[in-house]
């Protein structure tokens, strides 16, 4: 049984087509502690979402572990744009010093993939850094190739490239015997895994990428960060406010935050519910509240037919969040 005292459900359009979506649908929802939000993909299915859910619970409750910092430095977030388009889209990212470009794209070619990394190390200049993430979409032989043409643009490191964890497992020795110095990042092989401590046991990765909301809130994740033992990178999943403060609170709780984290993604979307976005503007998210302003809910409301799916999303993945 939920004890809620509002649930609101937004739709918010995105200046670019990102992972696959124009428009990001969020249900927020107000506990006694605080705000929560519950944006699990749609194509997820309940079992998935239900640890949504939790996470979002968990914030709800105002359950927010006790941070070493009071600032997260993030990240600017690139999509597969064409090159003649990175300076557009960096400029919404103010004092990123670092930015993540998506490759791997469907439809597009390794040369996109370097023409836009090319492009963004142009604007970062020689001091930025540049991440790549691939998502999981190429195969350990186009992935030992596709890194190798990529290397010349001084990598931080490359984010799933493979979607096996056994693949990344052997990427990783590949790339060292090929004298590539770049280091393996794990996403999807930890947080859509059953068992998200498998990337460390087999040696498949050398930086953790935690995702609050995918992995049941900031307390779970905490736990995976602490028995992987590897450096973390704190990313979003696309959320307004509301669920970016979820991810602030982890990597502001992490003992040691060796990266910029990829937080600042509600510069993508055309708005947000707070008035004071947590955006990185300035290359940083001050450790803060993110609590949604009336008017902002009301403007940004979902159409009726969207706010009875969100809803009833919510009642099934309910019964499946175990009780506290």
């Amino acid at each position: 049984m939920l004890d809620l005292a509002e649930v609101h459900v937004v739709s918010i359009p995105m200046h670019l087509r990102f992972r696959g979506i124009d428009v990001r649908e969020a249900l927020l929802l107000r506990g006694p502690g605080g705000w929560g939000e519950f944006s699990p993909f749609p194509e997820y299915d309940d079992a998935e979402a239900a640890r949504w859910l939790a996470a979002a619970l968990e914030s709800a409750r105002g359950d927010v572990p006790a941070a070493v910092r009071d600032a997260v430095p993030v990240n600017a977030t690139v999509p597969a744009v064409a090159a003649a388009d990175v300076s557009g889209v960096l400029a919404r990212f103010p004092g990123c010093t670092t930015a993540k470009v998506k490759v791997a794209q469907a439809g597009q070619a390794l040369r996109d993939d370097v023409d836009r990394v090319a492009a963004v190390r142009e604007v970062l200049g020689p001091t930025g850094r540049v991440r790549v993430d691939a998502n999981g979409a190429w195969t350990l032989a186009d992935a030992r190739w596709a890194i190798a043409a990529l290397e010349a643009f001084d990598l931080e490191y490359v984010e799933q490239p493979c979607a096996d964890v056994e693949d990344l497992a052997l990427l990783r020795v590949a790339l060292a015997r090929a004298g590539v110095e770049v280091l393996i990042a794990a996403d999807e092989s930890v947080r859509r895994a059953e068992d998200p401590l498998r990337v460390a046991r087999l040696g498949a990765a050398d930086v953790l990428v935690l995702k609050v909301a995918p992995l049941g809130g900031v307390r779970p994740a905490l736990e995976i960060a602490r028995e992987c033992g590897l450096p973390v990178v704190v990313s979003s999943a696309l959320e307004t406010s509301v669920g970016i403060r979820a991810g602030v609170a982890l990597a502001a709780a992490l003992p040691d935050l060796p990266f910029a984290c990829g937080l600042a993604t509600t510069s993508l979307l055309t708005g947000d519910v707070v008035t004071d976005s947590l955006d990185g503007r300035g290359g940083a998210i001050a450790l803060r509240d993110a609590v949604p302003d009336p008017d902002r809910l009301a403007h940004w409301a979902a159409p009726p037919d969207r706010q009875r799916w969100w809803r009833e999303r919510l009642s099934r993945c309910a019964e499946l969040v175990p009780a506290d």
